[in-house]
C-alpha cells in the first residue's frame, strides 16, 4: 500500500516550520535538519511520508551511528532524554502542524518512531478532512 499520511512538521523550540518545500522527496516538501556526526554539521532532508525512510543528506553518517539533531533556524538541539525502545539511543522529537508530536531514532539504521496527537478527536477530524478526497479517488 502506497505511504499517503504526510505531516507537516515544525521545531518545538522556535514553532519554526522544518518543511523545505524546495527540497521535494517523493513529490512532497522534505522535513529539513542539520546534523552532526564526528564534529561536522550538514543538512538532512527526510521524506515527510509517514513510514517512508527515504533521505538526502549532506553527511555519511556510519551504520549504527549517533547523529545529533538540530533545528535550521534556530540552531536548538532536538535530540531528547528519551531512549529508544528498540537501541537505546535518544530520540529526536519534534511537533506537528496540526497538534502532536513526531519522534524518530537518532541512531542511522533504527526505524524506530512514533507519532502522538495532543487531541485525537481533532487529529482523526483533520486526518479525515485531509486524507478523505484521496481515499474517494482510490475507489
Amino acid at each position: 500500500m502506497e505511504n499517503i499520511i504526510s505531516f507537516e512538521v515544525k521545531c518545538l523550540k522556535c514553532r519554526t516550520s522544518l518543511m523545505n518545500p524546495d527540497k521535494k522527496i517523493n513529490g512532497r516538501s522534505s522535513i529539513e535538519f542539520i546534523i552532526e556526526f564526528n564534529g561536522v554539521r550538514g543538512k538532512l532532508n527526510l521524506c515527510s511520508l509517514y513510514g517512508c525512510f527515504e533521505h538526502e543528506s549532506e553527511l555519511k553518517v556510519d551504520y549504527n551511528a549517533i547523529a545529533d539533531f538540530y533545528c535550521p533556524h534556530c540552531g536548538e538541539p532536538l535530540s531528547t532524554d528519551v531512549k529508544c525502545e528498540s537501541c537505546g539511543a535518544p530520540m529526536v522529537t519534534f511537533g506537528i502542524k496540526s497538534g502532536g508530536r513526531v519522534s524518530l531514532c537518532s541512531r542511522h539504521g533504527c526505524n524506530k518512531h512514533y507519532v502522538a496527537f495532543q487531541n485525537i478527536n481533532d487529529a482523526i477530524r483533520k486526518f479525515h478532512e485531509e486524507f478523505s478526497d484521496y481515499a474517494a479517488d482510490l475507489k
